[in-house]
């Protein structure tokens, strides 16, 4: 095998471990919700869970400055060896944790204390992935190397609904609810040490070995402090990738079955098809970017998701069905791979050389934290409050409205840079207009 090929399987894998531990997660949110957080009223017990699965997501930009830092410092093999180790407990943690009716009060501090190790974990995950493909790509191919990162979560995520749609044949509801949710958890127990294997034979990328100084960890947090317009123009860029995401995968389950009342075996098999179109669309679109620029691409998906969005989910509640269902999902999906295909390595290479890793990490977090981590829990919320069961598309809409601004933006960062070339943001802001 080649050893590119390699390297991308290897550095992906850890990627794939922690977008299946989240999307388990919300897929089974109802029935962790009445294991772990016995309430009378339905609602509440839901909202509970699905305030600990968005919970995970606000540790992300802490674990992001903190363990992104210790990769800028030192190196991206060490850093993604180290996230890895602190995922596993968190995924461990979750699946052996007894029930309330056994253990408590104990068992939804246990619940929320391993998704909080989970997130702060998961918020270098993403940028150190990124930062090591895109270190180890072949010149002019930048784009669909990165892409394998986004395109290992599909994996995950197709895995996690062929177990959903296995389960759901075989137990009953009763025994969904009882003990069946923690049969995907304990899987991903089970694969850690064959992951591991994977990532402790990674090599560290040839750019960071090369540099002869790394910059300590104050001097990372005072650059990415100094660059806080180009961090928080890349958190409103990713606002649309997570929205999209969790809306379309971690969110569906909940909506399918509460909302349109689908059957979950229908939910389950639409959502493998929709990681199966996320994982096509991805590279694809990644290696379209390396021809015809970033921001193209961009500019593109934000406009057609403001256009459709909020329509396509009204045509969807107006008469739930498996085939509106799958037809809305995979045009999303549609928006969400070329998007993300061109995003996640525009965000890389607009972040100054030294902080790469920490810049990006803490750009992505934060939206993931502020936004798209939250996703199942205000789209619910949203719903609730206003009757209309088409709402989702309006949050969708907000995000890709975020996505394009940024976007334009960046832009007149990029000149200004030209302009001016401050040393912090030069090296940064010259790498797109390259790469497109």
């Amino acid at each position: 095998m080649n050893r590119q090929v390699q390297a991308v399987i290897r550095v992906s894998s850890g990627n794939f471990l922690e977008m299946y531990d989240f999307m388990v997660f919300g897929y089974y949110a109802a029935a962790i919700g009445r294991a772990f957080f016995p309430s009378g009223d339905e609602f509440a017990s839901l909202m509970l869970s699905l305030m600990t699965f968005g919970a995970g997501f606000l540790m992300r930009p802490i674990g992001a400055l903190v363990l992104g830092a210790y990769t800028d410092k030192h190196g991206r093999r060490a850093g993604l060896i180290l996230t890895l180790a602190l995922m596993s407990v968190g995924i461990v943690a979750i699946a052996l944790t007894p029930g309330y009716a056994t253990i408590g009060l104990l068992a939804p501090l246990l619940v929320l204390g391993g998704r909080l190790l989970q997130g702060f974990s998961a918020g270098m995950e993403l940028g150190g992935v990124s930062v090591y493909l895109s270190e180890i790509a072949t010149p002019g191919n930048k784009g669909f190397y990165v892409s394998w990162q986004s395109a290992s979560q599909q994996v995950a995520v197709a895995l996690a609904a062929v177990i959903g749609i296995a389960l759901a044949t075989e137990l009953s509801p009763d025994q969904m609810n009882r003990w069946g949710w923690r049969v995907p958890l304990l899987i991903g127990c089970v694969i850690i040490p064959a992951l591991f294997i994977l990532r402790r034979t990674l090599a560290e990328t040839e750019e960071f070995a090369a540099r002869r100084r790394h910059p300590t960890s104050a001097e990372i947090f005072r650059t990415v402090a100094a660059n806080w317009r180009l961090v928080g123009l890349g958190m409103l860029m990713s606002t649309l990738t997570t929205v999209c995401f969790y809306m379309i995968t971690a969110y569906t389950p909940t909506f399918g079955s509460t909302v349109l009342h689908l059957a979950n075996n229908q939910v389950q098999l639409v959502i493998l098809c929709v990681a199966i179109s996320n994982f096509v669309w991805l590279p694809v679109m990644g290696a379209l970017s390396d021809r015809i620029g970033r921001v193209p691409i961009l500019i593109a998906c934000t406009l057609l998701t403001l256009a459709t969005a909020y329509p396509a989910l009204v045509w969807l509640v107006a008469a739930p069905s498996f085939s509106r269902l799958l037809a809305v999902e995979l045009w999303l999906s549609c928006m969400f791979g070329s998007y993300n295909g061109a995003m996640v390595v525009y965000l890389t290479e607009i972040m100054p050389r030294d902080v790469r890793t920490a810049g990006f990490s803490v750009a992505f977090s934060l939206a993931t934290a502020i936004f798209g981590g939250f996703t199942p829990l205000i789209a619910t919320w949203l719903i609730h409050a206003t009757g209309n069961k088409a709402m989702p598309g309006v949050w969708l809409s907000v995000a890709a409205l975020c996505g394009l601004l940024a976007t334009l933006a960046t832009l007149s960062i990029q000149h200004e840079g030209q302009e001016h070339a401050p040393p912090a943001l030069a090296p940064a802001v010259a790498a797109p207009r390259a790469a497109a």
